[in-house]
């Protein structure tokens, strides 16, 4: 799991995980089950361009770019998945991100990856990249079984049983519901 921070610590932490690119790659490329959340999302690219034009060298892992935009993106974040149904959180981000690989889900509401496309966050292998802050995991119970799972098969090559999630799929259809009715921002995807 990477995180966020402001330009100035994300610029330091880049800094810091320089020696460990090559690793995180081939964890990445191995199926090791990764989340990577707004600034920790973007480290994984090529760079992050500041509003000054400076830009801080990302890791390079992925080919995606992050850019630092006018104002932030801040609102309540509904995304459409394939894999994961329908998907909540709270986005607080100033960077855009782009990219062309398989994203996460399609915007409901919000601005997901850059404002611009509909489209939110990426999925490649079993890493997880987002926008989505708050908090993912506990409001998305789908996503957190998927990312245990994953490690537990590749670290036992079993499967796990089915958890029941029965409250934590309700209480995510009640956000879903309730932030739908309240939606604010330009993107209704239909599929």
């Amino acid at each position: 799991m990477i995180g966020g921070g402001s330009d100035r610590e994300q610029a330091i932490v880049t800094n810091k995980l320089q020696p460990l690119v090559k690793e995180i790659k081939d964890w990445i490329e191995d199926g090791v089950s990764s989340l990577t959340i707004c600034g920790g999302y973007q480290f994984l690219g090529e760079y992050y361009k500041k509003k000054n034009g400076e830009k801080l060298k990302g890791m390079g892992i992925l080919p995606l770019y992050s850019e630092a935009g006018k104002n932030r993106l801040m609102t309540n974040l509904l995304i459409s998945t394939k894999q994961f149904g329908n998907v909540v959180g709270f986005e607080n981000h100033g960077g855009r991100t782009y990219h062309n690989l398989p994203p996460l889900g399609l915007v409901v509401n919000g601005y997901g990856n850059n404002g611009e496309n509909g489209e939110e966050g990426l999925h490649y292998h079993h890493l997880i990249g987002t926008y989505l802050h708050g908090p993912i995991l506990p409001k998305n119970p789908r996503i957190a079984d998927y990312l245990i799972e994953k490690a537990y098969e590749r670290k036992t090559g079993r499967t796990l049983e089915p958890l029941n999630d029965t409250f934590e799929n309700e209480a995510n259809e009640v956000v879903w519901e309730r932030f739908l009715h309240k939606k604010r921002t330009k993107y209704k995807n239909e599929s």
